[in-house]
């Protein structure tokens, strides 16, 4: 198919060149009937749309397998009529035509009437104060290990104004005191939350007919602030978009480097500080501040109560012939237990109690995911650091180090600090990283870390003297 500018070519060769068809061919190098097409002819546009032909869209039986089909859509599928079904009723009045084409009709029908639900999006609305909330699942570094976060994310979409807590876990406890600390973080309670279906909140997801069914405390929480919740629909995430890719954009931004904490109020306290700073970047469509966006919509809020919440949960627990009892997916064993008949448990979103009926504390410590770690592969990072013992300085696991290996391995000698980092992997051969920074003296003075890669007399509490005041003053 010839393109407009090849087209405009043979026309001013025939017209204002005049050369004849047969030149017009030899010049070009093309077939003499499109020469001749294209010379003489008139290039008028045409619709590409094209009328349907053939007898189902001519005639009458047309109507008659659409009037079926519409009657059929109202039934249950099994008690619809099948494509030779309808093709043998068409038949018994009297219709000529072939199976096949009866297919082709009710193919095409089926394409264009049986889904008329509307595919496409609505561009929609956020009013101020209205807010999404959803958990996102990162990583952070505590003690040199792995820590799960279980980051929940509050989001509002008319300011696009962001708010995270990490937590340990997604359970009930959690949920609650996350979104207590959002609230608080926010300076308000918004108007509505926007959530999907969190076991936590929503024990009934909705349906076609019915709406869903909030957990009890939820609705009592719920009640306390004063707030609004719309449950999304089942594998429906586009409909809460904007926390979505919230949760994305944190993860992306603040958590593609595992991040270090000392613990979870730590970790709290950096995130609200960085997304206070990210606020102050300029609003992806309005062009104005997030930050001048927020201070507006903020005025939207709710206030917050002067009552505070209690987030716990308090059920009675069974104790096996072990004096053990099952808290999350984990094995406890509780002192003396046996020998009550009933105990309670109360838990909060990081620690539990064990209670008699008469108020005594059997155990009080904190829930067994919050020591639930991963180690990192320290073995392969440092056979990496012997390779290149020059990036050990600027390698992104060089601040998951404990301070005593840490201050041990950064010497300017490369050669020495590559004999040190070789000691280190032989002993990650029986040890773990958390074991050999607590015996560091004694492994010291057995020389198990190489006298070659020791040959100064070094007073290791100077290392930690200094390592303590830097900490400080960080």
């Amino acid at each position: 198919m010839l393109t407009m500018s090849d087209i405009n070519c043979i026309k001013k060769l025939r017209n204002e060149k005049g050369l004849s068809v047969n030149k017009i061919k030899q010049t070009l190098k093309i077939n003499w009937r499109t020469a001749k097409k294209y010379a003489d002819g008139d290039q008028l546009p045409a619709s590409k749309i094209r009328e349907r032909k053939g007898m189902m869209y001519e005639g009458q039986w047309g109507e008659m397998v659409t009037d079926w089909l519409s009657e059929d859509s109202k039934l249950k599928k099994k008690s619809r009529r099948t494509k030779k079904q309808l093709f043998e009723e068409l038949q018994n009045h009297g219709f000529k035509g072939s199976y096949r084409t009866v297919c082709y009709f009710i193919e095409d029908w089926e394409n264009t009437h049986q889904d008329e639900k509307d595919r496409g999006f609505e561009r929609l609305t956020h009013p101020p104060a209205e807010a999404q909330v959803d958990f996102g699942v990162m990583e952070a570094v505590q003690d040199g290990e792995l820590v799960d976060i279980r980051a929940l994310v509050m989001s509002y979409p008319h300011s696009n104004a962001g708010f995270s807590v990490p937590l340990p876990s997604e359970n009930q406890e959690c949920f609650l005191h996350g979104l207590k600390e959002l609230f608080r973080q926010s300076g308000g309670v918004p108007l509505k939350i926007r959530i999907d279906n969190l076991t936590p909140a929503v024990k009934k997801t909705r349906s076609k007919v019915e709406e869903a069914q909030l957990t009890d405390a939820f609705i009592q929480f719920q009640n306390h602030y004063g707030f609004d919740v719309q449950v999304c629909n089942p594998r429906s995430g586009h409909e809460k978009g904007n926390v979505e890719n919230k949760v994305g954009y944190i993860r992306y931004n603040f958590f593609s480097k595992a991040p270090v904490m000392k613990d979870f109020d730590d970790l709290t306290s950096k995130l609200e500080k960085r997304l206070a700073e990210d606020r102050d970047r300029v609003h992806y469509e309005k062009q104005v501040r997030i930050i001048d966006l927020w201070e507006e919509e903020s005025k939207h809020l709710l206030a917050l109560p002067e009552q505070d919440y209690p987030v716990f949960k308090e059920e009675q627990v069974k104790v096996n012939k072990y004096n053990e009892i099952r808290l999350d997916q984990t094995l406890v064993h509780v002192p003396k237990a046996a020998n009550y008949g009933i105990l309670y448990i109360q838990c909060t979103w990081d620690s539990f109690k064990v209670v008699t009926p008469d108020g005594e504390i059997l155990l009080e410590d904190f829930r067994p995911y919050m020591n639930k770690r991963k180690a990192l592969p320290w073995q392969s990072i440092v056979k990496g650091w012997i390779q290149k013992p020059r990036a050990l300085p600027y390698s992104r696991y060089h601040e998951y180090l404990p301070g005593r290996i840490r201050n041990y391995l950064m010497v300017d000698n490369l050669s020495i600090r590559q004999e040190r980092l070789k000691a280190l992997a032989a002993l990650l051969v029986t040890h773990d990283m958390k074991g050999i920074n607590l015996n560091f003296y004694e492994l010291i003075e057995e020389e198990k870390l190489g006298t070659q890669a020791n040959p100064f007399d070094v007073e290791w509490s100077k290392y930690d003297n200094l390592a303590g005041t830097k900490e400080a003053m960080s």
